[in-house]
């Protein structure tokens, strides 16, 4: 494993929205603020069942006024198509589904041009659209990659969260989830559990573990039980129960 800034290529299911309703309907849809993002911004974002569960973790870019486009974890993409859909009624938007290859570069300590913000969106993690901007750098192992994601505690969607997840399970609404925006699916849980400062049944965090862990293993850590749901070596995502 490194601690080196490296890249590794990646796979994207991609959906792009388009249509003269594109950011009002997204705004509405989204945890996210979508409504004030300028062209070239990119924001993480949560997209919400009307009882607050999880649908999906969505990367969004405003290319253009009105287009956007929204990236999720390969295999994810048809059913967060389907969810947006499920919702766009009377709404001149079209979304299409793809799939995309992408260049991954983690434990970023310089900016690089060209790329965008994965992640926690602080600057350590980005991708790119092609190898060139990489070329001087190290390219790691899918090892390295899974290494970096659970340390930053970034969770992966149907591996430790799922749909019957709530978003303050995750541990990233600090970056998702816009408390300021108006109304949208699911909000009425994030916002009730956040002005109440409710904890989650389940809390995702990182810890570091014994050798020969596995995922579905129940580990302690300063007095809390949880349940392996990531792990690299002794790096581990574990969903703590809620004391």
């Amino acid at each position: 494993m490194t601690t080196e800034t490296f890249w590794v290529p990646l796979q994207r299911d991609v959906i792009t929205a388009t249509g003269t309703d594109v950011r009002t309907y997204l705004h509405s849809q989204l945890s996210q603020d979508v409504s004030g993002m300028r062209v070239g911004e990119t924001r993480q974002s949560l997209l919400l069942q009307p009882t607050g569960k999880l649908d999906g973790i969505i990367r969004v870019t405003c290319v253009e006024g009105e287009m956007f486009v929204l990236d999720v974890e390969p295999g994810c993409g048809e059913a967060v198509l389907a969810r947006l859909n499920r919702f766009k009624i009377r709404v001149k938007v079209e979304l299409s589904l793809g799939r995309e290859s992408w260049v991954a570069v983690r434990n970023v300590s310089t900016p690089i041009p060209g790329s965008i913000p994965a992640w926690r969106c602080d600057g350590s993690a980005v991708d790119l659209r092609s190898e060139s901007a990489v070329a001087e750098l190290k390219q790691g192992s899918l090892e390295d990659y899974e290494q970096a994601r659970i340390i930053t505690a970034w969770p992966t969607m149907n591996v430790d969260v799922t749909e019957s997840s709530i978003p303050a399970e995750t541990g990233i609404t600090d970056v998702a989830v816009s408390f300021t925006k108006g109304c949208y699916p699911g909000q009425e849980l994030v916002e009730r559990m956040d002005s109440r400062g409710s904890i989650a049944p389940r809390q995702l965090r990182y810890v570091q573990v014994g050798e020969g862990a596995v995922v579905g293993q129940e580990v302690e850590h300063e007095g809390r039980f949880g349940s392996v749901t990531s792990i690299c070596g002794v790096h581990a995502l574990v969903a703590f129960k809620r004391a």
